[in-house]
């Protein structure tokens, strides 16, 4: 469930990533490796499909180390679609939340008191 839960809400996670600060790929993957588990290819497809839908713009920087590095900025319009998917979130959340009953109904192996 997990991952499944991980692959419905990435786009909303890279969005979050690049609302701080343009980024590429490898920087992207390091800063959501610190709270889940992902790789470099998960991301390069979702990455062309957050430029086709325009929500992200890419240009190149060159590097002292190495080729250019390819960048990925926030648009307006991926801007706007972060604040919805957040509310969005929130909602679910809630919801799910409600449904589940407070952390105090429950023992220490999650069944119900």
């Amino acid at each position: 469930m997990k991952t499944q839960l991980r692959k419905g809400t990435l786009e909303m996670c890279v969005l979050a990533v690049l609302a701080r600060q343009d980024s590429y790929v490898y920087e992207i993957v390091s800063r959501l490796a610190e709270s889940m588990q992902i790789s470099e290819g998960t991301i390069y497809p979702l990455m062309r499909r957050l430029q086709a839908d325009q929500w992200v713009l890419t240009y190149l920087t060159e590097s002292t180390t190495g080729p250019a590095r390819k960048y990925y900025s926030l648009t307006p319009s991926g801007r706007q679609m972060l604040a919805t998917m957040r509310q969005e979130w929130i909602s679910f959340v809630s919801e799910i939340n409600h449904v589940l009953g407070p952390l105090s109904d429950l023992s220490s192996t999650g069944e119900p008191k």
